[in-house]
């Protein structure tokens, strides 16, 4: 016997036939096929929720963004008012600082 040659063990006691050996393999690839196929189902039905989580995250943000906006712009204007208000005050308090310096000169002048 030529020691490349492969021995025919098909007549062997306990082995599989040729016949045997595919349809096992045939049934682990089914099987094989079939879990794949629910990971695949489980993996699109995670994309849908992704997307979807996407799709409302998104319209939050840009809700978000308008309100922002809004506020920003009434914020803007509030801090003008406060400004003036500043300016309003500090000459308010000069004027009064003058008008005892001009009422104490007077009383001294008395």
């Amino acid at each position: 016997m030529d020691p490349h040659e492969i021995e025919d063990t098909s007549d062997w006691l306990g082995c599989p036939t040729e016949l045997q050996t595919c349809r096992h393999f045939l049934r682990m690839y089914e099987n094989e096929i079939q879990e794949l196929n629910l990971q695949l189902r489980k993996a699109r039905e995670d994309i849908f929720g992704l997307v979807q989580m996407h799709a409302d995250v998104s319209t939050e943000r840009d809700r978000l963004r308008a309100e922002l906006n809004r506020v920003a712009e009434e914020n803007s204007e509030l801090s003008g008012r406060v400004r003036s208000l500043l300016l309003i005050s500090d000459q308010r308090d000069h004027l009064f600082r003058e008008n005892q310096r001009l009422l104490k000169e007077k009383r001294d002048r008395q």
